[in-house]
C-alpha cells in the first residue's frame, strides 16, 4: 500500500510558475509508477504527466508538453511536477497518483491517490 500527499499549490500568475511536490509513503515506491493528473471545476478528471518507476520514460499531456515537466526522486519518496509559462486554463486541482509496474494515462488504471492540491492562474 502506498499513501500520497500532494504540497504547492498556490495563486499565480499567468505565465508563472509552480513546483508541485508529491510524497509517498512506502518502501517499495521505486516500483511505482506516479502519474499527475488534474481536475477543473464541472470537468472530468484529465492526465497531465506520468513517469516510469526508476525515473527514464515520461509522457505529458499535449496541452502541457514543453511547460511542465514531471521528476522523482525514489531516494525521497518523492515526484515533482515544475509547472512553467502557467495559462488560467492550467487552473485546476491537481492530484498524484501511484501505480504499481508500468505507467498510464488513465485514471481508472491508478488505484493510489493524493487528496489533491489547488493551483489556480489569474489572467
Amino acid at each position: 500500500q502506498v499513501q500520497l500527499a500532494e504540497s504547492g499549490g498556490g495563486l499565480v500568475q499567468a505565465g508563472g510558475s509552480l513546483r508541485l511536490s508529491c510524497a509517498a509513503s512506502g518502501r517499495t515506491f521505486s516500483s511505482y509508477a506516479m502519474g499527475w493528473f488534474r481536475q477543473a471545476p464541472g470537468k472530468e478528471r484529465e492526465f497531465v504527466a506520468r513517469i516510469s518507476p526508476p525515473g527514464v520514460v515520461t509522457y505529458y499531456a499535449n496541452s502541457v508538453k514543453g511547460r511542465f515537466t514531471i521528476s522523482r526522486d525514489n531516494a525521497k519518496n518523492m515526484v515533482y511536477l515544475q509547472m512553467n509559462s502557467l495559462k488560467p486554463e492550467d487552473t485546476a486541482v491537481y492530484y498524484c497518483a501511484a501505480r504499481y509496474g508500468s505507467g498510464s494515462m488513465y485514471v481508472n488504471q491508478y488505484p493510489h491517490w493524493g487528496q489533491g492540491t489547488q493551483v489556480t492562474v489569474s489572467s
